[in-house]
């Protein structure tokens, strides 16, 4: 099974690169895969990849699903 999470772009490193934040923790992403991203941008992240760009109510819908997933354990 793959696990891919919505992130947020929080600095741009370069037009290649960004780090993001996932549940307060921030780490360094290939931006590879999409394009246009920017500061702000919410972004599918997997194994080290942006995969896909998302809007903020896509990404709050699923951030509140996995935190529900964490508190049920």
């Amino acid at each position: 099974m793959c696990l891919a999470i919505p992130a947020q772009i929080v600095i741009m490193l370069d037009d290649m690169r960004a780090v993001v934040e996932i549940g307060g923790i921030r780490k360094e992403v290939s931006l590879e895969l999409i394009e246009e991203a920017k500061v702000g941008d919410y972004v599918i992240v997997h194994v080290g990849y942006a995969l896909s760009k998302l809007d903020e109510e896509e990404a709050m819908r699923t951030i509140a699903l996995f935190t529900e997933m964490g508190r049920e354990e």
